[in-house]
């Protein structure tokens, strides 16, 4: 029993150490991979692809230079277009910036303030943005012939531009804001192209979105022939844009948009001529209207 105790300890041992030394019979312990060059009946898989059968390796074909040159090209227009896009979006969002300072200072408009006043501040603004369309104009000549290619980057930001325009032309004159006028104010930069007929007609649309709710502070504040003065202006616009034939676009959804908010208008007068607040001279200047 003693023995084999012991001999059990001993080959315990000795296999430990052997698994110490990981040197030890390494030579034995390596495998050689099939198809490789210790079996010459077959070729081997790391041959390259590129090398026949001698082991020489293959002439590039013609049209791999025709293609890298091509490609070549495409990567060098990519990159001309991204840096020209960046720059025109940059002058995008400092036009967007300034157009956010002139809502800010018209929304005091609508807590009857006078109307010089509210307009002075405005106004201010206009000239930062003649200067920043003065610097897209510019920009826009070094993509000639792709004008509506890069149209979609400030086409927000000048719609919203004529809107603010219009809103301000019709609180001092009461009247429609022409295109010829709205590239005068922006300092005739390159009307055709910055301020295109479509942005000034979308502007229009976007400025009827503040007229209802400057007609309702108006009769809170007691100017009971605002609604009458609105509702004209409305009619006559909503009439105009009829004469247009509109297709299911983004202009067109504008103009259905101005027709909710005629119906606002409407009905803001309705209430103030049920209510007997409209006086007699009102009343027959409807009737001449």
């Amino acid at each position: 029993m003693k023995s084999a105790f012991r001999s059990a300890i001993c080959a315990t041992l000795t296999f430990s150490l052997r698994s110490l030394n990981p040197t030890h019979h390494r030579s034995s312990l390596i495998l050689l991979p099939r198809n490789v060059a210790g079996f010459p009946g077959k070729p081997s898989p790391f041959t390259s692809m590129a090398t026949g059968e001698s082991g020489s390796v293959a002439p590039p074909s013609p049209t791999v230079h025709t293609l890298e040159k091509q490609f070549e090209e495409f990567r060098h227009q990519l990159d001309d277009s991204g840096s020209l896009r960046e720059r025109i979006r940059s002058v995008a969002l400092e036009i967007e910036s300034v157009t956010r300072l002139m809502q800010s200072s018209l929304l005091l408009i609508h807590q009857s303030r006078p109307i010089p006043e509210v307009l002075e501040k405005a106004k201010g603004q206009i000239v930062v943005l003649r200067e920043l369309f003065s610097k897209l104009a510019e920009i826009i000549p070094e993509c000639p012939g792709q004008y509506y290619r890069y149209h979609g980057d400030w086409r927000t930001e000048t719609q919203t531009v004529v809107s603010l325009l219009a809103f301000m032309h019709w609180l001092e004159t009461e009247s429609l804001l022409l295109h010829a006028e709205a590239e005068e104010k922006l300092g005739h930069v390159s009307g055709y192209v910055l301020i295109s007929r479509f942005c000034s007609d979308a502007g229009i649309c976007f400025m009827s979105n503040d007229l209802p709710r400057y007609v309702v502070n108006q009769v809170t504040a007691g100017d009971y022939d605002c609604p009458r003065k609105v509702l004209k202006f409305l009619t006559d616009l909503h009439s105009a844009f009829r004469m247009l034939n509109l297709r299911n676009d983004f202009l067109r959804k504008k103009f259905d948009g101005m027709k909710y908010d005629l119906r606002k208008v409407e009905e803001v007068h309705y209430d103030v001529k049920i209510r007997g607040l409209a006086t007699n001279g009102n009343s027959k200047g409807e009737q001449g209207d």
